[in-house]
Parts: C-alpha cells; structure tokens; sequence
C-alpha cells in the first residue's frame, strides 16, 4: 500500500545508496515532510550480492539501510527496534551467515509479491517507516567504471572495472562510470516522485557507486531536469580512496555535471571544516548558480560521519522550512553562504 501524502508538507527525494543515503535520511527523518528515498540497484558484493546472483532480485541491501533509516522505534517492550532488527546479522559458518535479516525479509517479499516497489511498500508499513523507499530502476544493474593508474610504473595507464565492489576496492582512481545495460528504465513512481518534488537531494555517498548512478537512467535525470523543486548537493565530509582520493570539492561537482550536463545545483551544503579552499569553492559554486551553504555537520569526535541533527538544520535552511533568524531570511544558525570546501565521504 502506497503511503499517502500530508497535504502542505513539502515533498522531498533523498537519492543515493549505502552509508551516505542514511546519514541524509537520518537527518530528514525528524523534519516536518514527506520523504521518499530513491535508492540505487548495482550492489554486488556481500549478502546482497549473494542473494541477486542466487535469485535474480534486486539486491536488498541498500533498501534496506533505507528502511532502517526511516524505521519506527517499536517493536516489542523489551527494547528490540524495527531498525535493529533490520539490520541484524545472523551469525554462524552456514549459508544464511552474514545475511541481514531486513535483506531476507525484503527478499521473500519481492518472491512473495513480484512487485519491488509493493515488497517495499508493505515492509514499510510494517515497520512504521516515516517516509517511502523505491529502487532507482526496475531490475538490478551493474556498474562499469574507467580507472586511471596511480602507479607512475604501471604499462596499463587504464582500465575498465566491472562491478560495484570491484571499484570500491580498486586502487586506482575512477574518472567515470556507466551503467550495465546502459539506459535501463527507471522506476516510475521514482520519476514522479522526483517530478512533484519540492527538494531533491543528492549525497553524500560514494560519489561514483551510489550518487552519480541515479544520473545515468535517463528518466531519473529527465525529471532532475525539469522538477520544480530545489536541487541540493551534500558534498562528503572526506575523498575516498580509489573513487574520490584527490578531489577538491569543485571536482566533484565537476564529476556531476560531466555525467549530466543537464543537472542544475541550486543549492550545495558543505562542512565548514573540510574547507580547504573556501574561495576556489565560492567560484565554482557560483558559476553553477549555485547558494552555497557552509556548517559544522560532521559528528563531534568522528569526522567521517554527519551529526543528523546539524545536518537537519543545515537541509531545513537549503529546502525552505522556517527557521529561526534575525534578518527575515530562514536561515540555520550555523551556516553561511561563503564557500566551502571539498567534501569526501566521511
């Protein structure tokens, strides 16, 4: 069963995949919204890609992580959760090692159902999910990246790399990435959601595994392209080996608009402290016509991971719901539009 709307809460679409999806989910759960999560298919290592090769479904993990984001709190007296639960993993040597329980819940539900988008649905329901999680396209995917050499020796300057957790284990360093098969459809109720949205939000994550994939189906970025809502960017808070490693953070808007040229940025959020060179940012944020919003939202004593609570002021100032401020303009106390500095993913 679909979940219904709140009429005059504004709409907002959370896109990405893995770690950095649930930190920006996190942070939209407490805010007064619809949210749907738009979630990427191409994983193919570990339990998730233990089931798609064995099944054919989708793989479940990043879903998943999606789910147990949004997830209600109860589910039993004795202090168990729906997001503990989810994402649970059974131990032991045998087949079922390893395996979350949320994946073989969302598993039997695709068999049971036929219907991602209805397994997701129902589990949602289930669970108490503030908000709806759909696949980014209707069948699972695979991701082709070309990787350049960081080895000055090495004869082969470039290679082509198959598989997500190939490339995220690659030494080298991605210069871009293309979806196996290319122009996949995408899922419909994803489309629309990202049409009627009133903020779309890009990162953080794994910039060439789990935020540009969602550029390369040609109906995500139609609507990316045409919705009237505001287009935000979360930069990471950290590069990221093989992926990112060496990036400032206008290269990667840059990795962005190269593989959608079309992609407008009307707003891009930015930790304060991971500014390198807040000038070179500013210019590039502006070229773009980008607001560029700088705050402190990294978590206090772990740097590689966002606070969800200054994460949530900084995305209510970028969506336009009402904060406190003494200038008439909403705005988080802590952010400012010089320009920030390069983000990885922390």
């Amino acid at each position: 069963m679909r979940p219904a709307s709140t009429p005059g809460r504004p709409r907002v679409v959370a896109l990405g995949g893995g770690h950095g999806l649930y930190a920006s989910l996190s942070a939209l759960r407490p805010l007064d919204i619809d949210i749907t999560a738009v979630v990427t298919v191409a994983d193919d290592g570990g339990s998730s890609g233990r089931i798609r090769r064995e099944l054919g479904v989708l793989p479940p993990g990043d879903l998943r992580m999606a789910l147990a984001a949004l997830a209600g709190t109860g589910l039993d007296q004795a202090g168990a959760s729906w997001p503990e639960l989810l994402q649970h993993r059974l131990g032991g040597t045998g087949a079922l090692a390893g395996h979350p329980i949320g994946n073989l819940l969302l598993t039997g539900l695709f068999d049971l159902l036929a219907d991602p988008v209805r397994a997701l649905d129902l589990l949602g329901e289930l669970t108490g999910a503030r908000g709806r999680v759909l696949p980014m396209a209707a069948g699972p995917l695979d991701l082709l990246a070309e990787v350049a050499s960081v080895d000055p020796d090495d004869p082969v300057r470039q290679r082509r790399i198959r598989g997500q957790s190939a490339i995220a284990a690659t030494a080298g360093r991605v210069t871009s990435i293309r979806l196996v098969p290319e122009r996949p459809p995408a899922c419909a109720e994803a489309v629309t959601a990202i049409e009627r949205a009133d903020a779309v939000i890009l990162g953080p994550g794994s910039w060439f595994t789990s935020v540009i994939p969602h550029l390369l189906v040609p109906e995500l970025a139609r609507a990316l392209a045409v919705t009237g809502g505001r287009r935000i960017v979360i930069l990471n808070l950290e590069q990221q080996a093989g992926e990112t490693e060496g990036f400032s953070p206008e290269q990667h808007l840059r990795a962005l608009r190269d593989h959608c040229p079309a992609l407008p940025m009307d707003v891009v959020i930015a930790d304060a402290d991971s500014v390198l060179d807040p000038r070179a940012l500013r210019r590039f944020t502006g070229e773009l016509g980008s607001r560029l919003l700088l705050a402190e939202i990294a978590a206090a004593g772990a740097t590689a991971r966002h606070d969800p609570g200054k994460l949530s002021s900084v995305i209510a100032d970028a969506i336009g719901l009402p904060a406190a401020g003494t200038d008439g303009e909403e705005r988080h106390p802590g952010a400012t539009d010089r320009p920030g500095t390069e983000q990885g993913v922390r």
